[in-house]
């Protein structure tokens, strides 16, 4: 404890001088419950797969783990094959409630930053998230209208998969593009609604925070042909300290997730005509 004594503000002894620090873990070193009436093993370990091992290890265990520490290891990805059934709203048994469309836009060139756009459904019920579909926008060198021919490739990609909702970072470059993607929108009769989206916080820990408890809890599922896209190659690269190369797919993968939610609903059965005779005499 530092002697320091806070002269400028009229203290005669040091600050909290011979106190103690007082600390009790949410599980006693026996491994049993601190408070079983309010929090048994079962809430504890629910706890513990919401929010993932760093953070019930600083905020439950008071044990601090610094985030310099963390990675994103994409061995804990859970890869699968269904398709999005939109009759019964399913991922395999996975009964999807919502879905989000979040484009993270750069020039699009071979040598800029990397222009993504992700896809993602959720399972609000096991609090599980699906990545669908990831696509990395290159644009043509001499390319007349590059912005443009981007929004040409988001809307086919949102065609593609019958979204009409899409949430946009506007910092920097992106402050044009909700219009730009509006204006080609409608030159295609394509109805689309357009989330503007600032970003303030630090990129490396919005990806920390966003990715790494859902990733470290197995609640992140990605599509088989996830695989085939930078995105696996960025999370073996990425640390939280910052400095690294290529982290765009992963930033946009952290925007989808805290991106402005579409709500999915099965369709139901396929609606069939209704014949009537009409071959009668009155």
């Amino acid at each position: 404890m530092s002697n320091i004594v806070y002269e400028n503000f009229g203290f005669s002894m040091p600050f909290l001088q011979g106190y103690r620090e007082l600390k009790i873990p949410i599980i006693k070193p026996d491994g049993t419950p601190e408070w079983p009436e309010l929090f048994p093993m079962s809430r504890i370990d629910s706890l513990r797969k919401s929010v993932g091992a760093r953070h019930f290890s600083a905020q439950m265990m008071l044990e601090f783990v610094a985030p310099e520490r963390a990675r994103l290891d994409p061995g804990d990805l859970i890869f699968y094959q269904d398709t999005f059934n939109p009759r019964n709203a399913k991922i395999g048994d996975n009964l999807i409630t919502g879905a989000s469309v979040y484009w993270d836009p750069s020039l699009g060139g071979t040598k800029s930053d990397a222009s993504v756009c992700v896809l993602i459904y959720r399972d609000d019920n096991t609090r599980r998230i699906f990545i669908y579909d990831v696509i990395y926008l290159i644009v043509p060198e001499n390319t007349k209208f590059p912005m443009a021919h981007q929004c040409e490739m988001i809307l086919d990609f949102m065609a593609r998969h019958n979204m009409r909702r899409i949430a946009i970072e506007v910092n920097g470059i992106g402050n044009a593009l909700p219009e730009i993607l509006r204006q080609v929108a409608m030159s295609r009769n394509f109805a689309i609604t357009i989330e503007r989206i600032k970003n303030t916080k630090n990129k490396e820990s919005r990806i920390l925070d966003t990715i790494e408890p859902i990733l470290t809890t197995g609640r992140l599922y990605a599509h088989s042909r996830i695989q085939q896209t930078p995105i696996i190659s960025e999370m073996l690269a990425w640390t939280p300290s910052g400095g690294t190369t290529h982290d765009d797919g992963i930033d946009a993968l952290a925007g989808a997730i805290c991106a402005p939610i579409t709500p999915i609903r099965p369709l139901g059965a396929v609606v069939r005509p209704i014949t009537a005779n009409t071959n009668f005499t009155i």
